[in-house]
C-alpha cells in the first residue's frame, strides 16, 4: 500500500518537530513490514519559521529515513490548496490512500464551512480522476486555541465537521471508500500541542492514532496504533 500524507502546518511540521508523519511511519513499519507499505508524495522539507518557507530537513530523529519523510502537506495550504493540486500528486506518486488532515487553515483563513465542505468534495474528485481506486481517511477539524475563545469560529469548526460527515457517506464507494477518523482521543490542546495548535510529540501520538486506528478498525489495515500514549 502507498501512503500519501496530505494536510497543512500541523501535518508538515516545523523545524524540530518529529511530526505525526513519523510516528505514523514507525507504526507502518511496526504493523506491515518495510515490505508492505511505501510512503509517497512530492516533498520532503519541514517549514522554517524563521526563513518562512518550507526549507529544513532538521526533524526530530535525524534517522528518519528520507523515502519515508514524502508528503503533501503545507504551512498555511488547506482543502482550497490541495484540490487542485491532489490528482497530479495521486498520479506521479502512485497513491493508494490518502491520510488527509486539513480545514482548520480554510476556516481560519479562506473560506466558510459551506465553501470548505465544497472543497472537500472537489479535492475527492480529483483524486479519483487519479485513481479511481483510491482510499482515504479524513480528520474532522481537531481541537484548537482559536476555538476555544472565539465562539463564533468554533460554530464554524462544528457545522464543517458536520459537513464532512456528510460528504464522507455521499461519496463513500466501494471502490473507493471514504472514512472519517475520530478525533484523536484525550487530545488536550494545553498538553498536546506546544502553542495551543500544533502538536506536540504527545499530540503528534494521538493523531498517528486516530488515523491507524480507522484503518485497523475499518478495513484491517495494519493493526491498533501500539505507540507511547496508545491507551491513554
Amino acid at each position: 500500500m502507498r501512503f500519501l500524507f496530505v494536510g497543512d502546518s500541523m501535518t508538515v511540521g516545523s523545524a524540530g518537530d518529529f511530526t505525526w508523519r513519523y510516528r505514523m511511519w514507525q507504526h507502518l513499519e511496526a504493523t506491515l513490514g518495510e515490505d508492505g507499505y511505501a510512503i509517497t508524495g512530492p516533498r520532503t522539507e519541514l517549514y522554517d519559521t524563521e526563513a518562512g518557507a518550507p526549507l529544513s530537513h532538521a526533524y526530530g530523529d535525524p534517522s528518519f529515513p528520507a523515502h519515508a519523510r514524502r508528503h503533501l502537506a503545507g504551512w498555511g495550504e488547506g482543502w482550497l490548496h490541495m484540490a487542485p493540486v491532489v490528482a497530479d500528486a495521486v498520479t506521479a506518486a502512485r497513491a493508494d490512500v490518502l491520510l488527509v488532515s486539513l480545514g482548520l487553515i480554510d476556516l481560519g483563513f479562506y473560506t466558510d464551512s459551506g465553501q470548505t465542505a465544497l472543497n472537500v468534495r472537489e479535492f475527492i474528485t480529483a483524486a479519483r480522476t487519479a485513481n479511481p481506486a483510491v482510499r482515504m481517511v479524513l480528520l474532522p477539524v481537531i481541537p484548537n486555541i482559536r476555538a476555544e475563545s472565539d465562539a463564533l469560529f468554533a460554530a464554524e469548526c462544528d457545522r464543517f465537521n458536520t459537513l464532512l460527515a456528510k460528504a464522507v457517506a455521499d461519496l463513500d464507494t466501494g471502490p473507493s471508500p471514504l472514512l472519517l477518523a475520530s478525533h484523536p482521543q484525550g487530545y488536550d490542546i494545553h498538553t498536546d500541542t506546544y502553542d495551543g495548535t500544533h502538536p506536540g510529540p504527545s499530540g503528534e501520538h494521538r493523531l498517528a492514532a486516530a488515523f491507524a486506528d480507522a484503518m485497523h478498525q475499518a478495513w484491517g489495515v495494519g493493526g491498533p496504533y501500539a505507540g507511547a500514549l496508545a491507551t491513554a
